[in-house]
């Protein structure tokens, strides 16, 4: 060692001593000095479980021994984290401690939380029927215990306000199958949103989703329609699911005497069959309709040879013949009865019989068989004890050709409540795809007049096999929400045709009877409200007599465009620097 080497060792040992409590990569030494190293695990900031804290080295000649502290003292270790700044419990050896991470579920977040502005337990998006009790939707107000009793599920278990809020309240719906009779559950609770994006504080309230409703006017009805478009309830599927399972194990133990959602249908001799389609839309006649279920469907039925007269599923004394029990096992029965007869001509023209007691049967003539079931309605009326009060059946006859190999049938099944005259809404407060648009008629004094019939009050010429304009009239189909519609048909004229009598007739097949004039804007509308009733604006064109003989194809369409602007996030307006400065500021320069 030279001369020079002491005075080198110095400086760094120095700055070994100095450097070594900075470090990152080391702790502060907490206990007597031992050259075995910590055992235990150390937790990051976020509560994951990181690598062993690495031995301490031997010191070596160019670096500072660690001195040894007393072993009875408390000892506390630095978090190797880069967000903490507290220390740590460690036991006697120096390992430190680990915590168990807080559950950021439960962790409640420091206030003040920002005030509701919905209340949950007044919003049911399920409540589509006015006066009367919907199916399974256990927030409609109208419903009582007697109701709920017939419930083997909630549709909507769960409706909560806006999720983006770090606490908002959860309305919770159950049906208790435990109970005689069961009951429905209703609670109130607080959620916590875990989420760190969640708002705390609402200090924007042009971002919130519900505010006190504007009526709605033919001037701000697109900006409103942008404001309020977004839905900030939801309905929990995977809840829904389980107590649906829930209910349906319990009650499956419990024999009632009364009738339940979704029960079959019974009969004298089995079950009310509603026919249903099956591979390829193939009629099966085996599907038993179920209670307070209400059905539509179409399916075709396979016609060969003579099957016309012996098919049950053509024949009205399928849907005539049985009795329907007023409950299960019961010894009462409720008889069928015929509400009305239509009989349909090939050409597509319908006439109602006065005479409803007679059983008209299927008739096969040559290639054509008459009297065939196209269409068959029920009409079911239950109390509120689950039994069936009463059954009606509406059937529409018609001639088929027997060179088809097929036939189209309808069926449909409704429940209607019994002392009740319920208005079934086409959505709350937007309509739902696929239900049909309200119309109708105003009057000075009494709003708007509606036909009770939901299917006929705005309505398209439907299209036919003659494809003759003249003979469909009276044969119309319903305009439904989001669908777009078109059918036509042909109109031929003659060089003798009055232009005058022909052009009115056409537009009255085209019009159909009793066109309205207004059109809801939602699917609650109420008549009394006039202001949520659009116009329908008419625009005919002259009729020209073109003294030419010709064929004129005539198209009727229903089209539904989507005018809603997109969703865009709103912010706040930047701030603005307000500064009054002297009017001498700039002086002497100006």
């Amino acid at each position: 060692m030279g001369p020079g080497s002491p005075l080198r060792f110095f400086p760094r040992l120095l700055a070994a001593c100095l450097l070594l409590p900075l470090s990152s990569s080391t702790e502060a030494p907490t206990s007597a000095a031992t050259s075995e190293p910590p055992t235990g695990w150390d937790e990051a900031t976020s509560g994951a479980p990181t690598a062993g804290t690495p031995p301490h080295p031997t010191p070596s000649p160019g670096q500072a021994s660690p001195s040894p502290g007393p072993a009875s003292s408390p000892a506390w270790t630095s978090d190797p984290g880069p967000s903490s700044s507290e220390p740590r419990p460690t036991d006697a050896a120096g390992v430190p401690v680990p915590s168990e991470p807080p559950d950021p579920g439960t962790t409640p977040r420091p206030g003040p939380w920002p005030a509701p502005v919905t209340d949950v337990a007044e919003l049911c998006v399920c409540d589509l029927l006015v006066d009367q009790c919907d199916v399974n939707c256990c927030c409609d107000p109208i419903c009582t215990a007697a109701d709920f009793s017939l419930f083997t599920m909630c549709s909507v278990p769960v409706v909560t306000g806006d999720r983006h809020l770090c606490r908002q309240q959860e309305a919770l719906y159950s049906i208790d199958p435990t109970a005689h009779p069961p009951e429905r559950i209703f609670q109130l609770a607080d959620k916590v949103n875990p989420s760190i994006f969640c708002i705390q504080s609402t200090n924007n309230k042009a971002a919130l989703s519900f505010q006190a409703p504007e009526i709605p006017t033919m001037h701000n009805f697109d900006r409103l329609l942008q404001e309020f478009g977004d839905n900030t309830f939801g309905i929990e599927s995977n809840l829904a699911l389980e107590d649906e399972l829930d209910t349906r194990q319990a009650t499956s133990t419990n024999s009632t005497s009364k009738y339940k959602y979704n029960d079959p249908i019974q009969t004298s001799d089995g079950f009310l069959n509603l026919p249903a389609p099956l591979f390829l839309a193939w009629c099966t006649h085996g599907n038993p309709a179920g209670f307070l279920v209400n059905q539509a469907v179409k399916c075709n039925t396979m016609i060969t040879g003579d099957a016309c007269t012996t098919l049950p599923g053509l024949s009205m004394q399928f849907y005539t013949s049985s009795s329907v029990l007023a409950a299960p096992e019961s010894s009462l029965v409720v008889n069928i009865t015929i509400q009305s007869i239509t009989v349909q001509s090939p050409e597509g023209l319908r006439t109602r019989l006065k005479n409803t007691d007679a059983l008209i049967l299927p008739t096969l003539n040559g290639q054509s068989c008459s009297n065939v079931v196209l269409e068959a309605s029920y009409l079911i009326t239950f109390t509120e004890a689950g039994e069936i009060a009463s059954a009606g059946v509406s059937l529409i006859l018609g001639t088929i050709n027997m060179m088809a190999r097929f036939v189209l049938q309808s069926f449909e099944i409704r429940f209607i409540q019994q002392e009740t005259q319920p208005v079934r809404l086409s959505g709350s407060p937007g309509y739902v795809v696929g239900l049909p648009i309200k119309a109708g008629f105003r009057t000075p004094g009494s709003g708007i007049v509606q036909s009770t019939n939901e299917a006929g009050q705005l309505t398209l010429m439907k299209s036919t096999p003659a494809q003759d304009c003249l003979a469909v009239e009276g044969v119309r189909t319903p305009v439904l929400f989001g669908y777009s519609m078109l059918s036509g048909c042909q109109l031929r004229i003659t060089k003798d045709a009055d232009c005058r009598l022909l052009a009115p007739a056409l537009l009255s097949v085209l019009r159909g009877q009793n066109f309205p004039d207004y059109v809801a804007s939602f699917g609650d509308s109420l008549p009394q409200n006039e202001l949520d009733w659009l116009q329908i604006s008419n625009n005919v064109t002259e009729a020209v007599d073109s003294g030419s003989e010709q064929t004129i194809q005539i198209f009727s369409s229903a089209t539904f465009v989507d005018v809603s602007a997109p969703a865009e996030p709103g912010y706040k307006a930047r701030p603005t620097i307000e500064a009054n400065l002297p009017f001498d500021f700039f002086f002497p320069f100006v």
